[in-house]
């Protein structure tokens, strides 16, 4: 996966088009990155007034931690279930969906 372009760059891609009233095109040139890049790091600070990289990807929260109490429920009651069975029933009984890979880090 490619890194980020630095903090700076942005920085001065940005001061070029709101300061010194280059176009996005313009300062995409003379700083050497895409015209795409320049496009959205201009319009992203107009928008939302920050600068700074979004961030890629991401966590996603864990389906399984609000169903956390339900799940050492059943646990308790059956030591012996199998993570498909717990699949199974997690789905049947709460709605959630959650392969046997997802519920073997639950824990």
């Amino acid at each position: 996966m490619p890194k980020a372009y630095s903090q700076d760059l942005r920085d001065r891609v940005i001061d070029a088009v709101e300061k010194d009233g280059m176009s996005c095109r313009a300062a995409a040139r003379r700083f050497g990155v895409s015209d795409a890049s320049a496009i959205k790091w201009v319009q992203r600070a107009r928008r939302v007034g920050d600068r700074c990289c979004p961030g890629t990807g991401g966590h996603r929260p864990s389906k399984t931690r609000p169903e956390r109490v339900w799940l050492l429920a059943i646990i308790d009651a059956e030591p012996d279930i199998t993570l498909a069975a717990l699949s199974i029933r997690l789905r049947e009984e709460r709605g959630v969906q959650a392969d046997t890979g997802m519920l073997s880090r639950f824990w």
